[in-house]
């Protein structure tokens, strides 16, 4: 069994930023993007992620430093697929440091982690793992037509009513900007999200 001294994420990058989409958008964040992904979405902004053996090992303690030198408002672990990693000593780990955690997912794979918030983006290409349902507060589905409108209704119906919902247009597919915001204008259970970092041209 691997001792927690000596355990290692595969990393694709760290940074401090703010959250640019959903419920917490603006807010100071430290961001932990760890590599591997198995969902492959067509259009995903980070592919270079899905491969974790291209990506460098760290280790907690070295992750739990950069955590604390940037002392950001909320740690953010996303991915790739976070969930591919069993995410409980990484998420103990920064919350002795009494930071807040949240976790931005497909949910593809078993929960694991002790987080403040989840953020749950549900993705056709590999069907959620039930695990995630109970944990979500927030809801957020990408869409580029209008059949991931009716793949966002299911989702939302397995979800806790309290979980917020937010509809985010594909950032390289205009239509999908005003098919949410008809769909949202009809749907008052639903929201908007945008990508405020890349209007602000920011990480």
């Amino acid at each position: 069994m691997t001792s927690t001294k000596t355990l290692t994420y595969p990393i694709v990058e760290t940074f401090h930023s703010i959250q640019g989409e959903g419920a917490w958008t603006g807010v100071n964040a430290f961001f932990i993007r760890l590599a591997g992904c198995d969902v492959h979405c067509p259009w995903c902004d980070t592919k270079q992620s899905w491969n974790s053996r291209h990506h460098p090992q760290h280790s907690l303690e070295d992750l739990a430093q950069k955590v604390k030198a940037a002392n950001p408002a909320i740690v953010i672990i996303t991915g790739g697929e976070p969930l591919m990693h069993d995410l409980y000593p990484l998420t103990e780990s920064i919350k002795k440091l009494g930071m807040r955690v949240h976790l931005e997912t497909s949910g593809a794979h078993p929960f694991s982690g002790n987080f403040d918030w989840v953020t749950f983006s549900p993705k056709q290409f590999k069907p959620p793992h039930p695990s995630i349902y109970p944990q979500v507060n927030e809801l957020k589905v990408v869409v580029v037509n209008e059949y991931d409108l009716k793949w966002a209704e299911q989702q939302a119906n397995l979800v806790s009513p309290q979980s917020y919902k937010y509809l985010q247009p594909e950032w390289n597919t205009p239509k999908s900007k005003k098919l949410i915001l008809d769909y949202v204008l009809q749907h008052p259970q639903w929201r908007i999200s945008l990508q405020t970092h890349k209007l602000l041209e920011i990480r």
